[in-house]
């Protein structure tokens, strides 16, 4: 397996199922109250340039369950903040640690940092990909469906860093994906290049909301304006009028579909309340399956 975690399109298909299969193992183990010490005395440094809940606390307890010590490091308060080199900061964290989770922006932070560290580095979250979260979705359909196989997934929304790593997902696993986006907000295209050039699913971009949701199994959305783009929420809003998970659009879907959304939701915006509050949803699971795929991510590349 690749030493990091940057993106998916770094790992072959059958390694990333190897880590849903670890995940589901060491899920059990927690549940059944077994102890899973598998980086017993290892540290985990995790670098934050942008605000988090869940990123921080799956990783933190993750790393604990598993044995190890989590050290949370902003970049403000830290001498990142004071403009020292990625590269220093790599090569000092490496001496120190034995692995690197960083939530940023530039995907270039990442690679940047992976170019001179001496342990993994995992992305936690940058503008252009959500590797960790795309992960824990899929793990939650496989739980609720018991296979990603043959399955409809639908997109509503901005093409932001889920919608570009659901698209990798689907050139890698092979299922069938549609994306809603408007114009102007529509994923990266050489993220699509890619995809088009390297997987055989069926991936298409529209901006008709309905077209994505008919017959899907799978519904998924995220906030209309990321973190970094409040400045354009008024802009925003006036584009994705229409482009909401709502019982109207529930009702296109397959009557046992799931609906999914990474949180943090902007209720009766992007995604209703009825919605992400009814029976087809499965956001809890999807937000406790973080904590179990990324300890799975953390045993492979620091065990």
């Amino acid at each position: 397996m690749n030493k990091n975690f940057l993106a998916l399109h770094d790992f072959s298909k059958k390694e990333l199922d190897d880590l849903f299969e670890l995940a589901l193992e060491l899920k059990k183990k927690q549940k059944n109250g077994e102890k899973h010490r598998l980086l017993k005395g290892k540290t985990l440094a995790m670098i934050f340039e942008k605000s988090s809940t869940r990123t921080r606390v799956s990783f933190e307890v993750g790393i604990y369950q598993l044995g190890g010590h989590g050290l949370f490091i902003s970049s403000g308060t830290s001498q990142m903040g004071r403009g020292e080199p990625l590269k220093d900061t790599a090569r000092t964290l490496s001496r120190f640690c034995d692995g690197i989770m960083v939530r940023t922006y530039g995907q270039e932070i990442v690679e940047e940092l992976a170019r001179f560290a001496t342990v993994p580095i995992i992305n936690g979250l940058t503008d252009l990909f959500h590797p960790c979260q795309i992960m824990a979705d899929l793990l939650t359909v496989i739980e609720h469906k018991g296979t990603y196989n043959g399955l409809k997934f639908a997109w509503v929304g901005d093409g932001n860093n889920m919608a570009n790593t659901w698209i990798e997902a689907a050139a890698i696993f092979g299922f069938d994906l549609t994306l809603a986006c408007p114009q102007g907000y529509q994923p990266d295209r050489k993220v699509l290049e890619w995809a088009h050039a390297n997987g055989k699913a069926s991936i298409v971009l529209t901006d008709d909301p309905k077209a994505a949701v008919k017959d899907a199994d799978v519904l998924n959305t995220d906030v209309w304006a990321s973190m970094g783009q409040e400045e354009e929420q008024k802009a925003r809003e006036k584009a994705f009028a229409g482009y909401q998970l709502n019982a109207e659009t529930l009702k296109l879907a397959k009557p046992d579909c799931i609906v999914m959304h990474c949180l943090p939701a902007h209720r009766d915006e992007e995604i209703t309340d009825e919605v992400i509050e009814g029976p087809n949803s499965v956001v809890w699971d999807e937000a406790e399956n973080r904590l179990h795929i990324q300890k799975a991510i953390m045993a492979s590349l620091m065990g």
